[in-house]
């Protein structure tokens, strides 16, 4: 025998080999794809092109076709009115499926980045509210319009958070909620009791109408925002 005889390998092991080659393939391939429909975009990307291919390498395929999915449903959305936008967003990240942060991080209470939060495909009602606030930033709505609402549940007794939209700074609020999936003014939606109204490192006690109320001191609220926008920073997903 030639001392060169190499040994075959199992069927199996060359089976299972073929199959990972051919899914690493199809992912690298939807990742070429997200980059080259992010060149041919008039606006800049949602998410820029490097920060897709590391996405797609770490969620492969499924994850990869809802961010391609993402850009289109925002590209469309560019040249609506803001009420539009509003209604075009709280549509598509309501399709995501609650889980609780336990589940999902093992942490009791952990804000996801909006790469996390799609990628996963899974996230809290925190979570929903900061994919929704920065996706409709992206799309041209100012930031002093929109608001982290912290809210009581009649319906569940349990608290909760929603985006708000406010019009002009004494307008009543419009609420995107990940419970009731369409967009209501704030004195409709009796099953909420306003808290606090939350925009970036100010917060504020909300009034029995949703609107902004008095500013207040709650340094949890703002280390929360503090740790998100370093965590987006650094690109976590």
């Amino acid at each position: 025998m030639s001392i060169f005889y190499k040994k075959r390998e199992p069927q199996v092991l060359i089976k299972d080999r073929i199959s990972y080659n051919k899914a690493m393939l199809v992912v690298k391939i939807f990742a070429l794809l997200a980059l080259f429909i992010a060149s041919l975009h008039a606006y800049s990307p949602y998410v820029k092109p490097s920060l897709m291919h590391k996405i797609s390498a770490k969620y492969k395929t499924f994850a990869t076709r809802r961010f391609m999915l993402q850009q289109k449903v925002l590209d469309k959305a560019h040249s609506k009115s803001e009420l539009e936008k509003l209604k075009i967003v709280n549509d598509f990240y309501n399709k995501v499926r609650y889980a609780s942060d336990m589940k999902v991080y093992h942490k009791r209470d952990y804000w996801a980045t909006p790469w996390q939060f799609l990628g996963k495909d899974r996230g809290d009602c925190e979570d929903y509210v900061i994919s929704k606030y920065f996706a409709l930033v992206y799309l041209g709505i100012k930031p002093e319009k929109l608001f982290f609402t912290y809210v009581k549940s009649t319906k569940f007794k349990a608290a909760h958070m929603v985006l708000t939209y406010f019009a002009t700074p004494h307008s009543e609020p419009l609420v995107l909620d990940s419970y009731n999936l369409k967009i209501f003014p704030a004195s409709k939606r009796k099953d909420l009791i306003p808290v606090y109204n939350f925009n970036g490192a100010t917060l504020y006690k909300a009034t029995t109408s949703g609107r902004k109320g008095k500013k207040v001191h709650n340094t949890k609220a703002n280390k929360k925002w503090t740790d998100l926008q370093k965590r987006m920073q650094k690109e976590e997903i």
